[in-house]
């Protein structure tokens, strides 16, 4: 049986279900991540839709574009409005970055990267054992290959 955790917003009105660990966690300090997460950044696991569940409530979509010019959606509690998980124009529709921060037991996923760190808040300190860029990452050169194989196959 595959580990499963659970996760839900502020209000409660929305829980889900992530059933195995996600590919990859990674912490972004681009301003979206900042104004979304409320926060110095954001926390995101990419894991397969297909290992997602809703278990109470039902999540809203929201669209929105980045200083990038490209488009993400934002699952959210339609209630209390806290972002649960993004889909992300590079990994596609299949793939949601599950924001740790709503996981019951976020604690256990610690960040592998930190990525567009030329928006990191100067009082922000990063962990020495922990890669930084200033911009973004390629997963070929930082995913173990396991999770490179996850990904390749949820595209497909």
């Amino acid at each position: 049986m595959s580990e499963a955790y659970d996760g839900g917003c502020a209000c409660g009105g929305v829980r889900y279900r992530m059933t195995g660990r996600p590919m990859f966690v990674h912490a972004c300090h681009c301003r979206r991540c900042q104004r979304l997460s409320g926060a110095a950044f954001g926390v995101n696991a990419p894991i397969e839709m297909d290992r997602l569940a809703v278990l109470k409530g039902q999540a809203m979509a929201m669209p929105y574009t980045s200083e990038a010019g490209h488009r993400h959606i934002s699952v959210r509690c339609p209630d209390c409005g806290v972002a649960l998980w993004t889909h992300h124009p590079f990994f596609g529709p299949r793939i949601a970055l599950v924001t740790i921060g709503t996981l019951d037991g976020g604690a256990g996923f610690r960040p592998r990267i930190h990525c567009f760190t030329r928006f990191k808040l100067p009082w922000v300190a990063l962990p020495v054992d922990v890669p930084a860029v200033e911009n973004t990452y390629d997963p070929a050169k930082v995913w173990p290959p396991e999770s490179l194989a996850r990904l390749a196959a949820a595209r497909a």
